[in-house]
């Protein structure tokens, strides 16, 4: 495995990685040498049409879009994507949420949205209905995933990060063709947008924040790859580009379940501050690919609305009382 690999051989190994037709030895020296080395575009490609293939899928309408990390960026923030999902959504744009709890954070998307109150065993079951008559779902990944379930306890033995980690935005069981989609490794944005414009998309962008954040950052400068048609186009985007101020980091750092939720609730009542602001540029970006909004300015402008009027936690309401 010192050698790349092509998609189509990629994507055969990780069939039988998770099909069981490989050991756990074999699966972890393939995976470790695979890390050390570098994952290619066409690896990471074929090791998600391998997921692709064996994923429970959950019908949404053509317009639906994912906003999600790769997560294990190490900052321990809010859950940014979780309310991009929740406002945008309130916007009219249909979200296909694919989450999980957290890995190496304190609160993922799954823990935040129970601590809200959301029944992640009936949101998995109502996913597909409430994706059509609220315009949100929330896919759990173990849900989707299940042939994962051999590879969960070798990835946890390895103890460190694997292409595993760059997989699940790239297997939304919803089928998306459109997605806002952050990973904590700026350098690897072209790389990974490579594999995405391999897989097929109407419409992506791959953002990362200097910093090594797995959305868009206010501290600075951010990483962005544009993917449209099968091209890749690279990019600098900035706060100021959505009239937003900048702010470190640590403005924005979260905590456990509990503590994330009262500041998604207090957000989505209007409290101002850099979480919001930080929202209110990946919401933009969550717009801009769904052609929900012409540009940067104004796509903040309506996720700004659609917090201020209520309506991010009015949705947010029936989302809870639907998923019983």
């Amino acid at each position: 495995m010192s050698h790349p690999l092509p998609a189509d051989e990629a994507e055969a190994l990780f069939g039988r990685m998770l099909d069981g037709g490989m050991d756990d030895q074999a699966i972890t020296r393939t995976l470790v040498t695979m890390t050390e080395r570098g994952e290619t575009a066409a690896e990471i490609a074929g090791a998600a049409r391998a997921m692709r293939a064996r994923m429970i899928r959950v019908a949404a309408p053509a317009s639906a879009i994912d906003v999600c990390g790769t997560g294990g960026d190490g900052h321990h923030t809010l859950n940014v994507s979780t309310a991009v999902a929740i406002v945008i959504a309130a916007c009219g744009v249909p979200v296909a949420k694919h989450g999980n709890r957290a890995a190496s954070s304190k609160a993922g998307a799954a823990d935040t949205l129970e601590a809200l109150g959301l029944d992640l065993d009936a949101a998995a079951r109502t996913a597909e209905t409430t994706l059509g008559t609220i315009g949100i779902g929330f896919l759990f990944a173990a849900a989707h995933h299940p042939a994962m379930a051999r590879i969960m306890p070798i990835r946890r033995a390895i103890g460190r990060r694997t292409i595993f980690n760059l997989l699940g935005p790239l297997a939304n069981p919803a089928d998306v063709s459109r997605q806002l989609i952050g990973i904590a490794r700026p350098d690897y944005v072209p790389i990974y947008a490579d594999a995405l414009a391999q897989l097929g998309t109407a419409h992506a962008l791959i953002v990362s924040g200097d910093e090594g954040l797995d959305e868009l950052s206010l501290a600075g400068g951010n990483e962005v790859a544009t993917i449209r048609g099968g091209t890749v186009q690279m990019s600098r985007v900035e706060p100021a580009l959505a009239t937003l101020p900048t702010a470190p980091v640590s403005a924005i750092r979260g905590g456990d379940a509990a503590h994330n939720a009262a500041a998604l609730s207090a957000l989505l009542a209007g409290q101002a501050g850099p979480y919001r602001d930080a929202v209110l540029l990946n919401a933009a970006a969550a717009l801009i690919v769904a052609e929900a909004a012409p540009d940067w300015q104004a796509g903040a402008a309506r996720a700004a609305e659609a917090i201020d009027s209520g309506a991010g936690r009015d949705l947010l309401a029936r989302w809870i009382a639907a998923a019983r």
